[in-house]
């Protein structure tokens, strides 16, 4: 079964989008949305990921003691960790995504695997997955790391803000308990905000995976770092 999957800030959006709208994967032959047409379509609501990492990159960058990477190295080591987590997370429901070009790598952890309904207690037979995000994350140091949470609809809204927020601070204790620097995270949730929808091709069915917790790699330069420091 083929599927395309589509971030949106709600369900209504979806007539925003139409066929022009779809890429193709060369590698898997997947139809996808693009991203740019749905960000343009939906008036920027992806700000959250095509924007800047939480609470700004100068404090962040001087308290985790970031050393940054020579321009010519990012490409890189950016193309070398998306293809390592693509390896290491493969048939476990993990999407290793590119944000804008080559301005961040998103990494989006299942709906229904990770947590459970209502609850943000990491699903015990997830964690192997998560050791091998962490693992990546000590690999390539320097980056800065955004955790968001996202909730369904069941609930009341200010019930489901605090379980995203609970969800995204539960991901990141975990991964600095795996040796990933604190320093380097900061977590963000967004409740019922953003939904995040899997489209069967073909039967235009679309279920919604919203029990989720994406996380954001920024890569840092040299120069993000020098411009952090006032130099």
């Amino acid at each position: 079964m083929t599927f395309s999957r589509i971030l949106l800030s709600g369900t209504a959006a979806l007539a925003l989008i139409g066929t022009s709208a779809c890429v193709t994967d060369p590698n898997t032959g997947e139809k996808k949305a693009s991203r740019t047409a749905i960000g343009a379509g939906l008036g920027g609501t992806l700000g959250y990921l095509l924007g800047g990492v939480v609470g700004g990159n100068t404090a962040r960058i001087i308290g985790a003691g970031i050393g940054g990477s020579a321009g010519a190295v990012i490409g890189k080591q950016y193309d070398d960790q998306i293809k390592q987590l693509k390896e290491q997370t493969a048939g476990t429901g993990v999407d290793v995504e590119e944000v804008g070009n080559q301005d961040a790598i998103l990494v989006r952890l299942p709906d229904g695997v990770t947590f459970a309904t209502g609850s943000a207690a990491i699903n015990p037979g997830f964690l192997d997955t998560l050791n091998s995000v962490a693992e990546s994350l000590i690999t390539y140091p320097n980056s800065l790391i955004d955790v968001y949470g996202f909730t369904d609809t069941t609930g009341s809204t200010a019930l489901n803000q605090r379980l995203s927020e609970q969800r995204a601070q539960a991901v990141a204790d975990y991964l600095a308990a795996r040796g990933v620097a604190r320093a380097r995270i900061a977590t963000q949730g967004y409740g019922e905000q953003y939904d995040y929808l899997r489209v069967k091709t073909g039967d235009n069915v679309n279920e919604p995976l919203n029990r989720r917790v994406e996380i954001k790699i920024t890569p840092i330069s040299q120069d993000d770092v020098a411009a952090a420091r006032g130099n």
